[in-house]
């Protein structure tokens, strides 16, 4: 023990709300085992719920504010805890009544204060090393047990296709039995003990059923596979499929009384039986028929009216349903098609995502008798299952914190809200909240309304409805703020299910309106620079002249001299920084109300509303934008239009400005210029050129 890498030291929980005791115990312990602390029971049971499958022991005192020892064990005997992880109960507390209840709530060992440090350590080692044990053989046997299980799945399933593949159909059926047959004997179960049906019945029929129509080797092929309609003595050949694969049962050499075999035998021989006395090999009639045959063959029946056969189409799932209930497929147990209705539900999706293999609800059922044995102290979860579910917490934990998202999780018993650790920290509370209703500081978080709301939505949800969300103020930061809640209403796996709580996430309104703005901005402005698109900026000027068409406006129409040598010399990496350097300047030299804006390439535009003076103002901005960015000269040249008054649309001044830019770069470039009437004619004389030439 001395020697163990302290990479894979046993860790021990220590809790006890007297600091003194924690330390020497902590020294009589810690150079072996890590050890953790808690206070008081509510932190023992927040450090469980998170690490319960790293944690070796738990050193437990009674006596303890929030919540005593006697309650953690009760929440760990809750939630199973205690058939993983053993408890030693150290107190002052002699009472024989006190020390009888410790053990009968799970612990393994009491220990009296004060104590002596060797017998502590002692039965410390021994505690953790017999657990330790007991972990590694009860892996292997629950591995066994899962193998086992598995190959006779296989063999069973092996032979049953076989049956289906010379019978000419799909292996699916052999599965859609085991499942349809499954699904009615869970409602039966349920729903009546006339029965006297047991978990373990339902299981052996379930397996069973896959043999249902072995006899059918005996029967030759052409009758078999044959695509229309039997004659009188082909169909009594067909028939004898049922007593054939009974006697082959029968005569087996061994394995006589086992019930897997028993319950074949009866399904085998009488599936084809029916309730009013019609059936065959042997008329049997009501119960006289056992009721593993009596759902093999409603089973039977409904799997064949689903699916294609050589000499029929399938019908849908609600005709074949109908058809069974309005007696068209023969007389059948009046309870059996009362389950038949009340499943066909779920009957219908099990076969949708039906695959070959260890099936789900098998896999169920080997976690059921597992976790049966180990209520009986006979099994305990395998150390390999535990680094599973460590696993899938700790990448829980890793996704809550990156989506930075307050997720929770709600269970109705015993009361509690668990947050994730991210979530915690954002709303200033802790992870686990014992009787959240009960907690004024948690209570103080949640706006009016919020917890009705929730409970409302839980206990209206249904178990195909489970999902639910509403709107609610949460205290974050110290402000109440709107939120939105989206849930999950969480249901166990019996039937009928039975409510157990919540998961869901709050999304904060006002973050989520942020990322809409976010978006929203992505579609009006430019990505590069961020100032406002082309098409952005023309709708806001239309909008403005529209609005105001005797307004005093200017636009601006600007280039930058000499760009393409900065992305021929430089790279368009460079490039686009200087472009993002011009934005940077033309943003500040530009009030927040006016409009500056990227046309494309080197291209912007502003424009402004002006009241007097707006030489000084287009001067100002002209050289505002000058200078250098890094090596590279800014040069502009800026072309000005006005509408002083005149009602021009954005058109008229777009072109204006248009044409005062074009006189700046015929003079050369670097300077501004505002326009007037003797530009049209400047233009038409270069075009008129421009066109003399192309001739």
């Amino acid at each position: 023990m001395g020697n163990k890498d302290t990479r894979s030291r046993y860790k021990v929980l220590i809790v006890d709300d007297s600091e003194m005791n924690r330390s020497i115990l902590a020294d009589i312990l810690g150079d072996e085992y890590d050890i953790i602390e808690a206070e008081n029971g509510e932190e023992a049971i927040a450090v469980l719920q998170k690490r319960v499958a790293e944690i070796s022991l738990v050193l437990l005192d009674i006596v303890m504010p929030k919540m005593d020892g006697f309650e953690v064990l009760v929440m760990m005997n809750k939630f199973q805890w205690i058939d993983e992880v053993p408890a030693i109960m150290i107190s002052a507390e002699s009472a024989p009544a006190a020390i009888e209840r410790a053990f009968d709530l799970g612990v393994v060992d009491y220990i009296s204060r004060p104590f002596d440090a060797a017998i502590v350590h002692r039965r410390v080692v021994n505690t953790i090393l017999l657990y330790a044990k007991q972990k590694k053989l009860i892996g292997m046997v629950t591995d066994q047990i899962y193998e086992k299980e598995k190959q006779s799945r296989l063999m069973i399933d092996i032979l049953s296709q076989i049956v289906e593949f010379r019978n000419g159909e799909s292996g699916m059926h052999v599965l859609h039995i085991h499942l349809i047959t499954e699904i009615l004997l869970k409602q039966l179960f349920q729903k009546t003990g006339k029965y006297h049906l047991t978990p373990e019945d339902i299981t052996l029929i379930s397996m069973a059923s896959a043999l249902h129509d072995i006899g059918k080797i005996a029967i030759p092929g052409e009758i078999l596979n044959k695509p229309g309609k039997l004659t009188r003595e082909e169909y009594k050949t067909m028939k004898t499929h049922a007593a054939v694969g009974a006697s082959m049962l029968e005569e087996l050499p061994f394995h006589q009384n086992e019930p897997l075999v028993q319950r074949a035998y009866e399904i085998c021989r009488w599936h084809h039986e029916r309730y009013d006395g019609r059936g065959y090999p042997d008329g049997l009639k009501g119960d006289e028929i056992p009721i593993s045959a009596q759902i093999v063959a409603l089973a039977d029946v409904y799997d064949a009216l689903v699916s294609e056969r050589v000499y029929k189409r399938a019908f849908s799932h609600e005709v074949a349903v109908e058809m069974i209930l309005d007696g068209e497929c023969g007389v059948f147990n009046p309870l059996l098609l009362e389950c038949l209705q009340e499943c066909a539900d779920k009957i219908e999706d099990s076969l949708e995502t039906a695959t070959f293999g260890s099936t789900a609800s098998e896999q169920r059922e080997i976690r059921k008798i597992t976790e049966e044995m180990m209520r009986r102290d006979e099994l305990a979860a395998s150390e390999r299952t535990l680094r599973l579910l460590e696993h899938e917490r700790t990448k829980y934990r890793f996704y809550a914190s990156m989506s930075q998202e307050v997720q929770f999780e709600y269970a109705l018993d015993p009361p509690m809200i668990t947050l994730s650790e991210w979530g915690a920290a954002h709303m200033g509370t802790k992870e686990i909240i014992m009787n959240p209703l009960n907690d004024e500081s948690f209570m103080s978080l949640l706006g009016d309304g919020v917890v009705r709301q929730f409970s409302e939505n839980l206990h209206e949800a249904k178990p195909k409805n489970s999902v639910f969300r509403f709107q609610g103020e949460l205290k974050v930061r110290g402000e109440f703020r709107w939120h939105q809640i989206i849930c999950q209403a969480m249901w166990s796996s019996e039937e009928p299910p039975k409510l157990l709580g919540a998961i869901g996430k709050v999304v904060d309104i006002h973050d989520e309106h942020m990322r809409m703005i976010h978006l929203e901005q992505t579609a009006t402005h430019d990505g590069l620079t961020g100032l406002f698109n082309h098409a952005s900026s023309e709708f806001i000027i239309r909008e403005r002249l529209r609005l105001n068409p005797q307004g005093k406006f200017a636009l601006f129409m600007l280039d930058l001299d000499y760009f393409k040598s900065a992305n021929d010399e430089h790279g368009h990496i460079f490039g686009d920084h200087v472009l993002q350097y011009v934005a940077s300047k033309l943003r500040e030299s530009v009030r927040e109300e006016d409009v500056a804006g990227r046309v494309g390439g080197d291209e912007f535009l502003v424009f402004i509303t002006y009241t007097s003076d707006l030489p000084s103002v287009a001067d100002r901005i002209y050289h505002s934008l000058l200078g250098y960015y890094e090596h590279f000269r800014i040069s502009i040249s800026m072309g000005i239009a006005v509408s002083d008054g005149e009602g021009l649309d954005y058109e008229t001044l777009l072109h204006r400005a248009d044409q005062a830019l074009y006189s700046v770069k015929r003079a050369g470039r670097g300077q501004y210029h505002f326009y007037d009437p003797s530009m049209e004619e400047m233009f038409d004389e270069e075009r008129q050129k421009e066109t003399e030439t192309d001739e």
